[in-house]
């Protein structure tokens, strides 16, 4: 059932009553990781256990971009226009080229191979910022014991950020002076300063998400250009101010897992919920970070 909860007036300017979901696509494991090309007018997302990467456009439909992903779950563009993937099986943050190419971007810390990549961003400078949670049911040897978030630099240096329970989704602010990841296990999102060397300094929690709310957990995450927070979690989407008040709380027919503002006007919210892909209009205009970065 889609329903819109509203706690604070605020929502309004994000979404409201009358606005409802459209299912663009459907029939998968687990879809997770959307991205919007605005120049091709294209999603890209996964399907974690199928190992497929697809592209929804709104004439041609659905097609699969990539089989064999490894089990990608989260992606994001460089700023030329490739696709970084967060692979759990092989353990890396790899980048498929304008040719379909593979390139392995990072796969390893201090000699050890990463547990199991769940999400990736890329930071204007170029960098690229990644959480590393252990998923026991995939079965890897866990060979570093931080469940941590992860910096790429421009020479491609891997820097250990921080770790904790187990993180996941992770998103910045609209001036990258802040860091947001939200801690699956723990229900809430932390929120980090960002230096001036690309490294964090945890400033405290932004919010917990409560678990009476209904099914899911602290997932994918992005920000519109007024930094607010689109969380995925339980019950839905929280849709949370810079301050960590909650605004409202989007419900959906499945569980919410990720989710990327697209769209002619970066005015829709794409949303991968399990089974399905539905697109929701919104009232906000969604920050541009992997959107501002286009294919070709």
């Amino acid at each position: 059932m889609f329903d819109i909860l509203q706690y604070e007036k605020e929502l309004e300017e994000v979404v409201c009553d009358g606005q409802i979901p459209v299912k663009i696509a459907s029939g998968f494991f687990w879809s997770e990781g959307p991205i919007w090309d605005m120049e091709e007018a294209v999603l890209y997302f996964t399907d974690f256990r199928p190992d497929l990467i697809y592209q929804w456009n709104q004439d041609r439909g659905l097609e699969v971009y990539r089989r064999d992903s490894n089990s990608a779950c989260g992606l994001a563009f460089t700023r030329s226009g490739e696709i970084l993937c967060a692979e759990s099986i092989s353990r890396s943050i790899t980048k498929i080229n304008k040719d379909k190419k593979i390139d392995i971007i990072a796969d390893k810390w201090n000699g050890r191979c990463f547990n199991s990549p769940n999400d990736v961003i890329v930071k204007s400078d170029g960098a690229v910022y990644f959480t590393d949670p252990y998923s026991p049911d995939i079965g890897n040897q866990k060979e570093i014991k931080e469940n941590g978030v992860y910096r790429v630099d421009k020479n491609g240096e891997v820097h250990l950020l921080t770790d904790m329970n187990r993180p996941n989704g992770l998103a910045f602010s609209p001036d990258e002076k802040l860091l947001y990841v939200d801690d699956t296990n723990e229900q809430l999102v932390r929120v980090f300063q960002v230096k001036e060397d690309g490294g964090i300094k945890e400033k405290g929690i932004l919010i917990r998400l409560d678990t009476g709310w209904g099914e899911g957990a602290a997932d994918g995450m992005k920000v519109d250009i007024e930094g607010r927070l689109y969380i995925t979690g339980p019950g839905g989407i929280s849709v949370v101010n810079p301050d960590g008040k909650l605004l409202g709380r989007i419900q959906l027919p499945e569980i919410a897992a990720n989710l990327c503002f697209g769209g002619k006007n970066m005015d829709t919210l794409f949303i991968t919920a399990q089974t399905s892909v539905y697109a929701l209009k919104t009232n906000t205009i969604g920050l541009p970070d992997s959107s501002r970065h286009h294919r070709r």
